[in-house]
């Protein structure tokens, strides 16, 4: 039996390799980690140094015997360094699932006999750590779902752990479908292997045998090599039925019990988890065997048969175990088994958000810093600079960094609960901070701040606001008091005169103001004090009431009761005056809300409708800057998109009026309509019609991009549309109405993919008094913001062409308009894209939609597109000129389908 089997796999050996002998498989990458020369092994696998593939680390060759024979083997290790210890490798094209292979070796290549440990990271997730003390060489296997074009594989040292080391590091792809029970369509889990036993068989096996090149051990290490037979059968099977394609030579052999009722795996699993089992079974007997499977006791399949010349599988997921003992019984006949395969399911973490991303990479770029941003700002590792709660950043420290100014990008960061730019020479006055709802500590001292803008008030949650050592001037505003839970406010060293506002009288904060002009809570002190200029300058550190000391001469005493009594009555006065002014703002509330309802709204609906129609808010479809949106029903069936506003600050406030006001006077088919609205219970709710074809984005190059790609016909389609919406805005209307936040998030598509312009919170109408332009905050999205409009703070309808020429080149290109990967000249999607487009020159456009394109149709589209984006508003086409453009390249593209006879 052991002579046939040598004979039969030297014989499929030899045939498998002389098939490929003439040809490197597709998709296979394969580094010599440290090596200097390319190179073909044994199996005609072609192995290329790594060079290219990492800038980090040394190179060095370690040997070591193997067996009776001395080997050489190049390594790359990695010493201490901020620079970051990861491989990019390229998925691209190269199948759905793939399996990354790595081998570790130190065999005291240093001399120091001090074998490293370190984490190992692939993508977002940390896969495992390596500990070479306890196996030398040391071999992982992952398989990963494909979801970028580039995949990171990084090393993160441990304390005292020394140095990372690696040998080698290969890349396979995978068959479609393969291993779906365990992943699933879930992008956020991977598989890390275990074991992948070959049953009935005595060597591993890998390509060519198996053409994916997974390597299948073989089981003599089990128990049952000492109750059972191998068997070694050749048979025709057919093996479609079976997605992760195990190769026919290991479905060939298996293992049949012999003398018990029981045949029994056991496999030592380093720690609790997840895990996927895999059993594939194949008739390779003359008889037809049923048997029960047990998994660590438990019964997972019954009465399970076997038929003859038939192969099958089964698949089992045991969550939270930390031992695996599989037991096949005895039914009908004795059992065989195959091959099986063992994996730990790891979690992936979630995605940071894009736009996160993008504004961190804008942040990024005027401070001259190398901050070795890429990848995930929070996983597998967070950013230098950066904390984060999950994958939400939650802090970013800069400080002594030249930023001169916030920018508006720094509004991006929603998630944000502490911002630390001391030192970062700022000036001016606080801005572009007001729709960071979370923030709860804001530092900006050793800066040149001069004044406190009309934003702080915004920030509701704020608990710390450290703003000493700059140059503020005037008095602390009114609003700074209505921050609720702050409880220390440090204005030290600034140029600050008259009253502290009385609401920051109170126990629970403490402020601290030595080093200003004057600041009290007693007016007359700094009336006596721009009486007589001459005084020094008072170095006073207020605390609340109660830490005061009590025991004071009595002179000092009368005077302060006499202080006391006028700060009541100022009290009393300033009590009666923000009593009024709350009043006339609750009457104010009261009347927009009045006049909201007389808007002609679709319909007004009731909290309690909306907690019905979305089920008790059960099923979140999105996530902005205003809020949650969920899906909803209403009594009528019809299914709606509620978005619930979260913050309660003027800003959101404004947006939703904006929003209600605008779509309440508007309509047009390419533009979401409003179904109604709810304001009550200090709810702000807006009910939208309901888009199931999601964001355009999320066509692009989100989750659904993977079910679907964007014909060029369609994403031409989707450009007219969105034009059309943009074009009803600027013209269609009186006052006209500028969008301001035009991204590729905001076209939302229908389920027949038709583009429809939302989110109108930001939206701004011009009257013809405004002439050409007026002048505002500047709002709007990082990657899509007119340069002009940042500039100039000037808004006209130019600003949203810029914006759809951005819109535009993601359509051409397929990508987002921030990116975080590839080399820094292709950063940002306009500076990188316009030059090819202008020139002719489409090797940039969306590799998907390559070769199906007219070449005087993307002309025309990559022209308009140029066009849109050009730095100066005033030769940027009209939105009529552009939909004209994109209609005409739309029409084109339908000719030449039709003259090929192609479908749409």
């Amino acid at each position: 039996m052991e002579l046939h089997r040598w004979y039969y796999s030297w014989f499929l050996l030899s045939a498998l390799f002389i098939t490929v002998a003439f040809c490197d498989p597709d998709g296979f990458l394969s580094l010599s980690c440290g090596g200097s020369t390319t190179y073909v092994d044994s199996s005609n696998i072609t192995w290329t140094p790594d060079g290219a593939y990492i800038s980090a680390g040394d190179i060095t060759t370690v040997h070591f015997q193997e067996g009776s024979s001395p080997s050489t083997l190049p390594v790359r290790f990695f010493p201490d360094s901020p620079l970051r210890k990861c491989y990019k490798l390229p998925v691209k094209n190269v199948s759905s699932l793939v399996l990354v292979r790595t081998q570790f070796v130190y065999k005291n290549y240093d001399g120091l006999n001090k074998p490293p440990a370190f984490s190992v990271s692939l993508g977002r997730a940390i896969t495992t750590t390596v500990n070479l003390s306890n196996t030398d060489p040391w071999i992982e296997e992952f398989i990963w779902t494909v979801d970028k074009d580039i995949v990171s594989l990084c090393f993160h040292s441990l304390t005292n752990g020394g140095f990372p080391v690696i040998s080698s590091l290969e890349l396979r792809p995978l068959p479609q479908g393969a291993y779906i029970d365990a992943l699933g369509d879930f992008p956020n889990k991977l598989l890390r292997k275990c074991y992948r036993v070959n049953c009935g068989y005595n060597w591993s096996l890998r390509y060519p045998i198996d053409q994916y090149d997974r390597i299948w051990g073989a089981d003599e290490d089990f128990s049952p090599f000492h109750v059972s037979s191998g068997f070694d059968i050749q048979a025709n099977f057919n093996m479609s039925v079976l997605k992760e394609s195990p190769p026919a030579a290991v479905l060939q052999t298996g293992r049949v019990l012999a003398r018990r009722n029981d045949m029994t795996y056991n496999f030592p699993i380093d720690h609790q988890g997840d895990y996927h089992i895999v059993l594939y079974f194949a008739g390779i007997i003359p008889v037809s065997p049923s048997f029960d499977v047990l998994i660590n006791g438990y019964i997972v399949r019954s009465n399970y048969t076997v038929n003859r010349w038939e192969v099958s599988s089964l698949f089992f997921t045991m969550n939270g175990i930390d031992s695996l003992n599989i037991i096949l019984k005895t039914v009908h006949y004795y059992p065989i088994i195959n091959a099986l395969e063992v994996y730990e399911i790891l979690d992936i973490p979630l995605e940071t958000s894009s736009t996160t991303v993008s504004a961190l990479q804008v942040i990024q770029q005027p401070t001259g810093l190398h901050l070795d941003w890429e990848d995930d700002p929070c996983s597998p590792k967070s950013w230098e600079h950066i904390e984060c709660e999950g994958n939400l950043v939650t802090s970013l420290e800069l400080s002594d960094v030249d930023l001169r100014s916030i920018s508006p990008t720094f509004g991006d960061l929603l998630d944000l609960k502490s911002l630390d730019l001391h030192n970062t020479s700022l000036a001016g006055e606080i801005q572009n901070i007001g729709s960071l709802q979370h923030l709860k500590k804001l530092n900006l001292s050793f800066n040149q701040l001069t004044a406190f803008g009309s934003e702080l008030e915004d920030l509701i949650n704020l608990q710390i606001l450290d703003l000493h050592n700059n140059s503020f001037q005037g008095t602390v505003p009114d609003s700074v008091g209505e921050l609720k839970d702050l409880h220390l406010l440090n204005l030290e060293n600034n140029k600050l005169q008259g009253p502290l506002p009385q609401a920051l009288n109170r126990e629970s904060l403490q402020v601290l103001s030595s080093g200003n002009l004057c600041l009290s809570f007693t007016m007359s002190l700094c009336n006596d004090f721009s009486r007589n200029p001459t005084i020094e300058t008072p170095q006073v550190t207020v605390f609340t009431p109660t830490k005061r000391k009590s025991h004071k001469r009595l002179a000092i005493i009368l005077g302060a009761v006499g202080v006391a009594i006028f700060a009541l009555f100022l009290i009393f006065i300033s009590v009666f005056l923000y009593m009024r002014r709350r009043k006339s703002g609750d009457t104010y509330a009261s009347r927009t809300a009045a006049e909201m309802k007389n808007w002609n709204a679709a319909k007004v609906f009731s909290y309690k409708e909306i907690k019905a129609a979305t089920n008790n808010f059960k099923e979140v479809i999105g996530r902005g800057s205003f809020g949650s949106v969920y899906l909803g029903k209403l009594p009528d069936g019809k299914q709606v998109a509620v978005k619930v506003r979260f913050d309660k600050t003027q800003l959101g406030a404004d947006s939703f009026i904006n929003e209600v006001s605008l779509l309440s006077h508007i309509s047009h088919s390419n533009l979401v309509s409003l179904e109604g609205f709810c304001q009550e219970s200090k709810q702000q709710i807006l009910v939208y019609e309901y888009l199931p074809g999601g964001s355009l984005a999320d066509n692009l190059y989100g989750a659904m991009s993977k079910k679907l790609t964007l014909s060029w016909v369609r994403r031409l389609k989707i450009a007219v549309d969105a034009a059309k919406g943009l074009d009803y805005l600027h013209n269609g209307t009186e006052p006209r109405i500028i969008h301001r936040d035009v991204k590729s998030s905001n076209i939302l598509l229908d389920a027949d993919m038709n583009a429809k312009v939302s989110d109108f919170g930001l939206s701004k109408q011009v009257t013809q008094s405004d002439a050409t332009h007026v002048s505002t905050v500047v709002k709007g999205t990082a990657g899509y913001l007119d340069p002009e409009y940042y500039s100039t703070r000037q808004l006209t309808e130019k600003s949203d062409i810029y914006s759809f020429g951005v819109v535009l080149l993601e359509l051409i290109c397929g990508r987002e308009p921030l990116s975080h990967s590839g080399s820094p000249d292709s950063f940002n999607l306009v500076l990188w894209a316009k030059p090819y487009l202008q020139a002719g020159a489409f090797e940039i456009v969306d590799e998907s939609i390559k070769g199906t394109f007219d070449t005087e149709s993307m002309r025309r589209a990559a022209l308009i597109a140029s066009r849109s984006v050009e730095r100066d508003a005033l030769r940027r086409p009209s939105i009529a000129e552009v939909l004209t453009e994109l209609k005409d390249a739309y029409s084109i593209q339908l000719s030449y389908l039709a003259s090929e006879g192609l479908a749409n």
